[in-house]
């Protein structure tokens, strides 16, 4: 049997082939237009056991075969993978356009809404009928027959293009090499960096350091690296990466910036077709927030608060540049470096200091005994078929009942994108036997071990983990048992990040912190001087870092809010910095071009859900706090039982208000920032 068409248990990692996703995903796709062929035939009045039921049972095995060739697509990117991928992106997305634009389709689910029925449905399945509707009309199921084929055609582009433009980020980043053969110019890196950098060099037969634009490398050189020029060559790269100006590409194809000017184009004609206003409007339907206006004065309103902070945090940074580093002027490659040595001066310690004692093993064993004191849940090792030997797999159990399964994918490799997400293997539903459980991909980016010591993480890769596990414990600790509201399918995109968020929380609680710490060579814990430290500094520069993510939030609803996209991207960020940055990055700088987020990901005029969602999730930890116990077991089994089992069963603000008792306040946000008169 095809191991793609495999459905009886957990993906067979260890007998995928590139070789197998044509022949499954054509069956597949073949078996579902047979089945919507034969639902919509019968002359029977449509309900949930006769229609509903069956073609979500359908559609699942192909989401499912499907979702394992695009997992493999991002963390295992290499020729063979890409070009299997590639082969049938098209295909996938012209069954779903289709499936979206089937009108007969749509009137079944309509009848349906408007049946008799519906008012004995439970009230998830409701909420499923109610959007499934409204998914039927922003895919332009209500358009001209005459219409429908360009939408289709609209679809299948965006989605080539989506996936080129992540590939040539991906090329583009691994391209880049730096050789260092002078260990001076290495002064003020950690050990462990530059052991990384010899490992890298020994392993490409060449004396010497080698530096690349992945995340565990590039960050700690513009850290912690005296070296000025060192930091310069680095920060060019990156900021150059896919665009005109990336001089280690050498290869034009690998350029994002023509797919950013057609993919907006295209998003605005979609938008056009359905009869909004611009692409930002369509993106909000299915959201919390209502208008983009509403949501651009959340986001001016958030950056008139901080932009005073910013400035004060760069006016520091500037002064002590000068007078305690002999800087003449400062750049932008200067700006993490100076920040670092600025921390270490005011707060006498270095994020590197605190590195050490993070050590892998001692953080996985904290973030499980946080999730099993929350939760009520037991989490083990188990074992199951993997896509690289680094990878492993746990059991989440409550008493003898299984609850779900996770990979963890811990380490950057070449062949994995960048950045740190969740994605779903199996989602929680009934079946025929009973309930299908859950499984969960957790991938991350970090520095692997080095020689014989384990992996140890910054406190910010901490809370990296502690996010996207938060983002699994949506999809995993879900108690929907229809898959179109379970975990976190149906929840409301700018709420999707309050449980990952909120999880953030408790890398700062010291309760949870001395027992997920142990230095890597004494084995000591972390001393309460220095988490006292790290607390002091917590909300060092957050006017700056706040600033940054409402840059990027406004830039993305601004270019998406544009009709006619006439105003080139570049432009609209220069006025987007103008209005609420106090960094100004040089005129060769080419952000959009490595912007995955908006577009090659899910966030298109959707980026603002970060900061909506830390209003949500500071509101939501205040509970906590409230109770007297970060890691109160009540105060988590109300949170378990009103936010992460309901899924998207019901609106995101519902779920909110039975947790909170009342609608979210920005008060805890501000708070958690340091940005009131009292935390100021």
């Amino acid at each position: 049997m095809n191991p793609l068409l495999d459905f009886a248990g957990l993906p067979r990692f260890d007998a995928i082939q590139p070789t197998d996703v044509e022949p499954a995903i054509s069956q597949l796709l073949s078996e579902a237009r047979t089945e919507i062929d034969r639902l919509l035939k019968q002359a029977m009045i449509p309900t949930w056991t006769n229609f509903a039921e069956p073609l979500q049972d359908n559609l699942e095995r192909l989401s499912r075969a499907w979702g394992i060739v695009g997992h493999l697509h991002s963390v295992n990117d290499i020729p063979p993978w890409r070009e299997a991928y590639n082969a049938m992106l098209p295909e996938v997305t012209r069954f779903y356009a289709e499936l979206g634009q089937n009108l007969e389709l749509f009137k079944r689910y309509q009848a349906m809404a408007t049946s008799n029925e519906f008012t004995t449905l439970s009230p998830a399945r409701q909420r499923i009928l109610q959007n499934e509707i409204r998914d039927f009309r922003l895919s332009g199921a209500e358009l001209p027959d005459s219409e429908k084929p360009r939408f289709q055609a609209l679809q299948e582009r965006l989605s080539q293009l989506a996936a080129k433009f992540s590939e040539n980020l991906l090329d583009a980043t691994n391209a880049f090499q730096l050789d260092v053969i002078n260990e001076a110019e290495l002064d003020g890196l950690p050990t462990d960096v530059k052991a990384a950098a010899k490992a890298a060099a020994d392993k490409a037969g060449i004396s010497g350091w080698r530096f690349s634009l992945q995340a565990p490398s590039y960050l700690p050189v513009m850290q912690y690296a005296s070296h000025r020029p060192l930091r310069a060559q680095m920060y060019r790269a990156y900021a150059v990466r896919a665009s005109e100006f990336d001089d280690c590409a050498s290869k034009p194809e690998w350029n994002n910036t023509a797919l950013i000017e057609e993919i907006l184009k295209l998003r605005a004609e979609m938008a056009r077709m359905l009869g909004y206003e611009s692409y930002a409007d369509v993106s909000l339907v299915p959201k919390m927030a209502d208008t983009v206006p509403q949501v651009l004065a959340f986001l001016r309103d958030l950056a008139q608060r901080a932009k005073p902070y910013g400035a004060a945090d760069l006016a520091e940074i500037t002064s002590f540049a000068k007078t305690e580093l002999g800087f003449s002027d400062i750049e932008p490659w200067d700006i993490a470096y100076v920040s670092e040595k600025l921390k270490q001066a005011r707060y006498s310690f270095s994020d590197d200091e605190v590195k050490q004692y993070f050590p892998e093993p001692k953080v996985l064993a904290g973030l499980f005994s946080v999730i099993e004191r929350l939760f009520s849940v037991q989490i083990t090792p188990d074992t199951a078929p993997v896509w690289h030997p680094s990878v492993r797999f746990f059991r989440i159990t409550r008493g003898d009942q299984l609850i779900g399964q996770f990979y963890l994918d811990l380490y950057a490799r070449d062949e994995k994108r960048g950045g740190a997400w969740m994605d779903e293997a199996l989602t929680r539903r009934r079946i025929a036997g009973g309930i299908q459980t859950p499984v969960a991909y957790l991938n991350c980016n970090f520095p692997g071990p080095v020689g014989d010591k384990p992996a140890t993480f910054s406190h910010d890769d901490v809370i990296t983990l502690f996010h996207e596990t938060g983002h699994g414990l949506h999809h995993l600790l879900t108690q929907i048992e229809d898959i179109a509201v379970s975990g976190i399918h149906g929840v409301e995109w700018d709420a999707v990040e309050l449980p990952s968020q909120f999880m953030e929380n408790f890398c700062w609680e010291w309760s949870v912190l001395q027992d997920m710490t142990a230095h890597v060579d004494t084995g000591a814990p972390l001393p309460r001087a220095l988490y006292d430290k790290m607390l002091a500094a917590k909300n060092f520069q957050s006017g700056l870092f706040t600033l940054r993510q409402l840059e990027f939030a406004l830039f993305d609803l601004l270019i998406h809010s544009d009709p006619t996209c006439s105003t080139p991207v570049l432009e609209t960020l220069a006025k987007v910095r103008e209005e609420v940055a106090v960094i100004l990055p040089p005129a060769w700088h080419r952000f959009p071009n490595s912007f995955s987020h908006i577009f090659a990901g899910g966030y298109a005029a959707g980026y603002y859900s970060y900061k909506w969602a830390e209003v949500l999730s500071a509101d939501a930890f205040a509970a906590f706090e409230e109770s007297g116990d970060p890691v109160d077991p009540d105060t988590g089994a109300r949170f378990l039982k009103e936010i992460l089992a309901v899924g998207g069963s019901r609106p995101a603000i519902e779920s909110f208000r039975a947790f909170r008792g009342r609608d979210p306040q920005v008060d805890a946000l501000l708070r958690h920032c340091g940005m009131t008169a009292e935390t100021a």
